[in-house]
Order: C-alpha cells, then sequence, then structure tokens
C-alpha cells in the first residue's frame, strides 16, 4: 500500500555500501527511508549551483582509484582542459589503490559545472564532493 504523497522506489547498491549505510543509520537514530531521503536533499542542494549564473568560487574533491588503467592522465587532461577556473590542485596518496584530488575553483559557474560533471562520471572515481558558492 502507498501512502498519499510518496513514492515507493527500488535501489540496487553493493552489500558492503548497504551495511555501512545501516550502520550509520542506526548510529544516528534515523531509519533507512529518513537517511535516503536526507541523502536526496544533500544531493540536490549540492547540484542545484548549476542553475545559477554568475561567478563562483570552491573547491571539488574527487576520491578515485588509481589503478583503473588511464584514469590518472584522464584525470589530468580533464583539468587542463579548464584552466579557465582551475585556480589550484593537491593530489594525495590515502593508500595503495585510493588518491584524492582536492581541485580549487573560481570563475563562471557553467564552466565549474561542467568541469565537476566531467570529473564525476569518470569509470573509477569512487566518490566525488563539491562545495561551490557564488560570489
Amino acid at each position: 500500500m502507498v501512502r498519499k504523497g510518496v513514492s515507493r522506489i527500488s535501489i540496487s547498491v553493493p552489500p558492503e555500501l548497504l551495511k555501512e549505510f545501516d550502520l550509520l543509520v542506526k548510529e544516528i537514530g534515523y531509519d533507512r527511508s529518513k537517511a535516503v531521503q536526507k541523502a536526496m536533499r544533500n544531493f540536490i542542494t549540492e547540484y542545484k549551483f548549476r542553475e545559477l549564473e554568475g561567478e563562483g568560487v570552491g573547491a571539488l574533491l574527487v576520491l578515485y582509484d588509481h589503478e583503473v588503467p588511464g584514469l590518472d592522465s584522464l584525470l589530468t587532461d580533464v583539468q587542463h582542459s579548464y584552466e579557465d577556473v582551475i585556480t589550484s590542485s593537491m593530489h594525495i596518496h590515502l593508500d595503495k589503490r585510493r588518491c584524492l584530488e582536492i581541485i580549487a575553483v573560481k570563475g563562471e559557474l557553467g564552466r565549474i559545472q561542467d568541469l565537476a560533471k566531467k570529473l564525476a562520471s569518470k569509470r573509477g572515481v569512487i566518490q566525488f564532493k563539491q562545495a561551490v558558492i557564488a560570489k
């Protein structure tokens, strides 16, 4: 039975991710539905800046598996295409497989959003986070 004003969805996730998610949900006192709703709201908020116009500043964080063939050079090539909005970047080796790239951005919000989409969509990117604000 579906309650009025509520939609039911089904998603597929790796078992390890679900286990970690459920542990955290229990720890903070949420149920799965509330936690997924909060995650969806956060996701929308993070990507909402694409509707803004003008200039912005911020940081893009890219956690990736550097053992994925060609990913290192692909991420570098993408960054070279956006030198007009990238002011700096830092590369951190986390362990044998994972690296974190922190990219400082400043410039036209549309260009920053294009860069974010290109980086986040690459195979081998484990997690992508952005914090961008309008100037």
